[in-house]
Parts: C-alpha cells; sequence; structure tokens
C-alpha cells in the first residue's frame, strides 16, 4: 500500500467509533432464559438454551434488532430439510433451537458459546438427522461478533434432504432504511408493510410485489423483489444496513466461500427488505433440485459452515454516511486477509498451519486458432471434491478452493483443507470444463505443485460462425427496457439491465408475430438475440413454445464429413431444447434434451444458473451449399418462467482430417 492511500484509510478509521479508550475485555453473563456477551462496544444476548440472537446493543442503541418481534425472529440460524423420498426444494423450515449451552472459552480476550441440538431416533420424522453445534465468539476490542455453525449426520442414521441453511438477521424497521449491497447496487428501501396487501399487488412470481400505496410516496410503481439483490458467491463478500438517523451500519462480512455450495459463481440472496440481512451457506436458487444435499442411511458427513462476522460501525458526528460503507468494505479486507481465523475453538476448524497449498500453470490449447500454448489471466482454477468434469457447480457437500490465474497463468491455491480433490477450471473465451485427472490429497502443511497443465477445450474443426461469447452468461444478448409498469428504479440505466421484473414478457412485444430470426454475418448478437429463449403467451392466458431460427450460407459442403454444432447453455428452466437442420417440423429432431433445468433464472432476475454443454453431430448430407437454417426450438409452454438462455452458440465444419479421408 502506498503512503497516500494509507493515509487515506487511516484518516477514514479515526471518523469510525470503535469504542473509546481501552477495552475493557470480554464478559459473560449467564442468565435463566438468555445469555450476555459484552465486550464494551457491542452487547449481544442469546436466547439460552435456544441460541436464538435476541438482541443486539450498539453505539446507545438498546436493540438493533427487530424489537416488535418475537425473540425468535430476529437474529436466528435455520434450514429446510425433508425426508430422502420427497422431491423438489420446498421442505420443512427449521429455526434450529439448541437444547443445551456451554461455554467452550471464556477469558479476557474472547468468549466462545456452543448452542447445540443432538439428534436421537425418537426424533425421525420430525427434525433433520443431524447433530447441529451453533458457535458465537467475540472477540476483546471486536466491533462486532463472529458465528459458524457445525453439521453432522452419523453413519447409521436416518436419510435425507437438505435445501438451504442461512443465518438471518431481522433489523429494526424503524432506524435501518438504507441498504448496500455493492458499490452500485446500494439504495433507500421500502418498508415491509409496503408489501402487504393493502399496499402492494402480488404479481405472477409471488416473491415479487408491485407497490401500489407505499408508506413513502417515492415508492409507488416500483417492484420489490429479495432476489433483485442476489449476488455471485464470489462478490458476496460483504452487505448491509446503515441507519442515517443514528449514522451506524449493520454488515455481514463473509471472508471466505470454501464453505459455500457449487462454486464461486453460485448466486445467493444478500439483504431485502424487512430490513433483512442474510449469510446463505447453502441454497437451491439458480440451481433447483440439482443442488439439493441428499444423504443416504450410510453417510456420514461433517461440515462446518462459516465463521462469518457480524460488524457494526458508527460515525462520530454528522458525516457522509457512505463512509460507514467504505469502512466496512476495508474490514472485509482485515477478514479476508486473517482467515482462516485462529481464534475458533471448534478441532473442526483447521488453523492456517493445518492446512495446504496447490500450485501451478494453466496454459491453453486451441489447436484450431493455434498450435500454441496460450496463457490466460484470470481463468478460474480451483479445488472441489472428487467428480466428474464440471461436477463442482452442483456440488454441495464439501469444501472448495478457488482462485484465478495471473497473465502468465500461474495460480496459487491456499488454506485448502485436509482431504482429496479434484482440481477444476474453466476460462472465459472458451467452453467446457477443464478437470486435473489424478486426485490431489491434501494433508496439514503440504505444498504441492502440479505443473503446466494444459486445457484443450472441445474443438473437431475450424469455426464457421459464432453467436456470442463463452463467459457462462447470457449479459452480453439484448436485454430489454421493462415495461414502465414494472420497474425498479435501482437499474434504470445500471450495467445489471437484467435485474428487472417481467423482462420475459416483452418478447412477445418485440415479436408480436413470428419468433426470432437471426442471420450470421447480418444480425448483431447485442442486438437481435433476446437474452432468453421464453415462451409466449397467447390472449387466453395461455403459453406456446418458441422457435428460434439461425439462418447461414455456405460456400461448400463436404457431404462425407460431419459438422459439430457447440450449444452452451448459461440456464434452463423445465424446458425441452430440440434441434433441428433446414426442416421446422422434422420429426424426430436431430438433437433433442428432454426436459432439463430447474434453476428458474428468468423469474429470478438471474443472467445465468447452471452451465449445460451440448455438442451436436450434423452429417453433411443435412446441409446444402448455400443458404441453410438451425431451428433451436423450446417446446415446453406450461409456464411463463419456462426457458433457456444461451451462452454461446458456434458451428464448426469437418475435422480436416476425418475417417472418410483416410479410407
Amino acid at each position: 500500500m502506498n503512503f497516500a492511500k494509507y493515509f487515506l484509510s487511516f484518516m477514514l478509521h479515526l471518523v469510525v467509533v470503535q469504542g473509546s479508550g481501552p477495552c475493557p475485555g470480554v464478559r459473560l453473563d449467564i442468565q435463566e432464559k438468555h445469555v450476555v456477551m459484552d465486550n464494551g462496544i457491542v452487547q449481544v444476548t442469546l436466547s439460552n438454551p435456544d441460541g436464538i440472537v435476541t438482541a443486539i446493543q450498539y453505539n446507545g442503541i438498546d436493540n438493533l434488532l427487530e424489537i416488535v418481534n418475537q425473540e425468535y425472529d430476529r437474529g436466528y440460524w435455520d434450514l429446510v430439510w425433508d425426508e430422502a423420498e420427497k422431491s423438489g426444494t420446498k421442505g420443512r423450515f427449521d429455526r434450529m433451537e439448541a437444547t443445551n449451552f456451554t461455554v467452550i472459552v471464556e477469558n479476557d480476550e474472547q468468549v466462545e458459546l456452543s448452542f447445540t441440538r443432538i439428534w436421537v431416533p425418537s426424533l425421525e420424522g420430525k427434525l433433520a438427522p443431524l447433530n447441529i453445534d451453533k458457535r458465537f465468539t467475540m472477540l476483546k476490542c471486536s466491533s462486532g461478533f463472529y458465528t459458524y455453525a457445525i453439521f453432522e449426520h452419523l453413519k447409521e442414521w436416518p436419510a435425507f434432504n437438505l435445501d438451504n441453511t442461512r443465518i438471518a438477521f431481522k433489523l429494526r424497521k424503524d432506524k435501518f432504511h438504507y441498504m448496500v449491497i455493492a458499490d452500485d447496487r446500494q439504495r433507500f428501501m421500502p418498508l415491509p408493510d409496503d408489501r402487504s396487501s393493502e399496499r402492494g399487488q402480488t404479481l405472477a412470481y409471488p416473491e415479487a410485489v408491485l407497490l401500489v400505496n407505499p408508506v413513502e410516496p417515492e415508492f409507488k410503481g416500483e417492484v420489490d423483489d429479495k432476489y433483485l439483490y442476489s449476488s455471485e458467491s464470489r462478490y458476496n463478500r460483504v452487505h448491509g444496513w446503515i441507519s442515517i438517523d443514528q449514522l451506524v451500519g449493520f454488515w455481514l462480512i463473509t471472508p471466505s466461500y470454501e464453505f459455500r455450495s457449487a462454486g464461486p459463481l453460485k448466486q445467493y440472496l444478500t439483504s431485502h427488505v424487512g430490513p433483512t440481512t442474510l449469510s446463505v451457506f447453502h441454497s437451491t436458487h439458480y440451481s433447483g433440485e440439482d443442488l439439493v444435499m441428499k444423504f443416504g442411511t450410510n453417510e456420514p458427513w461433517k461440515k462446518v459452515f462459516g465463521p462469518i462476522f457480524i460488524y457494526l460501525n458508527s460515525l462520530l458526528n454528522r458525516e457522509n454516511p457512505l463512509k460507514l460503507w467504505a469502512d466496512a468494505k476495508q474490514q472485509m479486507v482485515n477478514e479476508i486477509e486473517s482467515w482462516p481465523y485462529a481464534f475458533p475453538a471448534s478441532e473442526d476448524f483447521p488453523s492456517s498451519d493445518q492446512r495446504g497449498t496447490v500450485k501451478g500453470r494453466l496454459l491453453v490449447r486451441d489447436r484450431y486458432i493455434s498450435d500454441a500454448f496460450i496463457s490466460v489471466n484470470g481463468a478460474f482454477v480451483g479445488l472441489a471434491p472428487p467428480g466428474d468434469v464440471g461436477s463442482w457447480q452442483r456440488e454441495s457437500k464439501g469444501y472448495q478452493f478457488w482462485t484465478t490465474t495471473d497473465e502468465k497463468g500461474y495460480f496459487s491455491i491456499i488454506d485448502i483443507r485436509s482431504g482429496d480433490y479434484n482440481l477444476y477450471s474453466w476460462v472465459t473465451g472458451y467452453i467446457g470444463d477443464y478437470r486435473y485427472d489424478n486426485v490431489i490429497n491434501i494433508t496439514s502443511g503440504c505444498e504441492i505443485d502440479v505443473g503446466e497443465l494444459v486445457y484443450e477445450p472441445p474443438r473437431d474443426g475450424h469455426t464457421l460462425w459464432e453467436i456470442g461469447i463463452p463467459d457462462r452468461s447470457a449479459a452480453e444478448f439484448y436485454i430489454p427496457a421493462p415495461n414502465p409498469k414494472y420497474i425498479n428504479r435501482l437499474y434504470i440505466n445500471h450495467p445489471d439491465r437484467f435485474r428487472q421484473y417481467g423482462l420475459w414478457e416483452r418478447y412477445v412485444d418485440l415479436y408480436p408475430n413470428e419468433d426470432l430470426v437471426y442471420t450470421v454475418g447480418i444480425s448483431d448478437y447485442r442486438k437481435d438475440w433476446f437474452f432468453a429463449q421464453v415462451n409466449r403467451k397467447k390472449d387466453n392466458n395461455t403459453y406456446q413454445g418458441t422457435t428460434w431460427k439461425i439462418n447461414f450460407k455456405l460456400d461448400d459442403v463436404n457431404i462425407n464429413g460431419t459438422y459439430k454444432l457447440r450449444l452452451a447453455l448459461a440456464s434452463v428452466h423445465s424446458s425441452l431444447l430440440q434441434v433441428r437442420i433446414n426442416n421446422s417440423e422434422a420429426n424426430p429432431p436431430l438433437f433433442s434434451s428432454g426436459i432439463i433445468g430447474k434453476e428458474n433464472t428468468i423469474a429470478r432476475h438471474g443472467i445465468h444458473g447452471l452451465y449445460w454443454l451440448y455438442s451436436i453431430d450434423i452429417q453433411g448430407t443435412l446441409l446444402v451449399q448455400g443458404n441453410n437454417s438451425i431451428f433451436l426450438t423450446q417446446a415446453r409452454s406450461t409456464s411463463p418462467f419456462q426457458g433457456i438462455m444461451y451462452d454461446y452458440i458456434r458451428l464448426e465444419g469437418p475435422s480436416s482430417i476425418s475417417c472418410t479421408d483416410q479410407n
């Protein structure tokens, strides 16, 4: 850090109150129904023995949590689970109330508390078969507190499904009105009252509410929906709320996403109207049933979720409240640099010296572009439990560790928990996934150099044409302006144009009679390729599947060769993709995906879910010299939210050396 930057950071922290005078040390007060941790800066009250955060006292405010709510509905861990034979993602909600309280550490420097719930066979069918240990830690001179949880399923216990787990804090609606997710995603928010039936109108997707008579008239005509504020795991490090009147900030800081499911691109909820702020550790949002944790009868499992840091800050005087956000971001950096923490008292959380390191270099070779080995800056490289190529994005039971390559392709993954892993990667600009075939065994203190790794992306022939950018997102395609009746003002003229309600309905406005037609060499995917292939709404509130047409010319055709169509999908929801060549009525189609996807990305204002890649052979006899057409049909039509987001489409010519040429 240069001196000027350091000085500015130092001056900023001078105006942020972390307590005055020497820190008095951490005190613990155990009462009949409550337990209180207090370090002189923050006082946290938890129910005994349930382990629910009932009060957070800070900066002269008796309770930052919603005092109107019952104590159990203020700050709590929860999970959603179901029995193994059940399908879907809407299971049983459980606030994880503990039954036993234990003091793990109590001294002047630190207090760590444990609230446990032990599963016994008499609870079968009533509670998820898990031992749960919720930990809360307060450190001396710290402006906040930490929490983490240990889940354990023993081998002889029943099978079950785990859909979701998180911690939620519900703040006082009379104090916290300004929400911050990122530098360019922050705003004053409506009140929870505005979502009531008296003030709001529930829309087609029930989480979305049109504010028709809000308490504050400035919000009239806006759509409120918690999914508008989702964030990818890699960016979901700090978010929260500011009380403008008291100049107090409440922040959730996640220093590592090693314990979250499905890798760095997985999208999670953050903060939303309530005022509510969440740290979600596992969910099926934007993934569907593919990401449900399904445990067998004889499957032992243990996982630590967290720790995360609940950080509080305030200003000395009436300065710009956004200094609280700037300070929270700096605190996030401090927490990341301190990871893995040294203070957790559980033996299930390994310290840095008990972890390992993997380093190496990733190169890319695409022989139809160049014979050279290309070093790629910013390629994602990660360790996840052993599985198939690309399995990391559907993996949820283990830990994942990710980094990106430098400009020469070098990478170093540090602080890896002991265990067996595969090394995975994907590279923007290239389709497909890489997996290093050797299982990597991490042991305490090990340093492993895997050397130079070469990813050869799927390729059978030279590119005849392509649509889009292979980046696992549909963001580069045409995203329409929202219907003026359904807007969120935060996202007007915002880079995330896709974060608006009802964009799927704009398709029929743009294509009222005929479906999309894209002509290679003339059309521009940024303007002429709608961001999602959705259903067409009919006058009687029914829906019709759509067929998109790609027109292209071939100067010559090798009728003995095999062409390859690469379809990379950024997200799919309950869809049936069919591909036909030069005959829109061909039966059967050349390719049919079957019913795929349960990601709900379209309804939830996302731009990607899970990544799907299909490679489809097209025999040269199906093509003609001159004009050709590919027809992409999404054939299911029972909902407005069914559809496909494409990432990238490419047609390759026949291999330069085919079996026919060798005969």
